[in-house]
């Protein structure tokens, strides 16, 4: 591949990294609630970095470093669903509520019915 080519795609890939998390950034900040927030955040973080790695893999003169951002790309893979699960549970756990867009009705977990909750269903009580 050209150099020319190369730095190209590079660049485009860097624009395109920013724009995801500027998206990302604007979605965290005007969701309703934490669920949408967690959602934009853990999307912008995910594809915006691999398209910041992607560019630097392409411009990288040395394997090692090639190595590197493959690395940092699996280990977003896995750990950016896990951690927003995990902060989703906690949320869930504290009885976050969660806000309907077309009604603006806010519901949470203390209206459900107790006679209708499953038995095993670990939300407090």
């Amino acid at each position: 591949m050209s150099e020319v080519l190369r730095t190209g795609v590079a660049d485009a890939l860097v624009v395109l990294g920013l724009l995801v998390m500027t998206v990302g950034v604007y979605g965290l900040l005007t969701m309703p609630d934490v669920y949408t927030q967690l959602h934009a955040a853990s999307k912008a973080v995910f594809l915006g970095v691999i398209a910041l790695l992607g560019a630097t893999a392409l411009v990288a003169d040395e394997p090692a470093v090639v190595y590197r951002a493959v690395l940092i790309a699996v280990f977003l893979l896995l750990t950016t669903p896990v951690s927003a699960h995990a902060v989703g549970r906690a949320a869930q756990l504290g009885a976050e509520s969660v806000e309907s867009r077309s009604s603006g009705e806010v519901s949470t977990w203390e209206d459900d019915d107790p006679a209708t909750l499953d038995h095993d269903d670990p939300r407090p009580r």
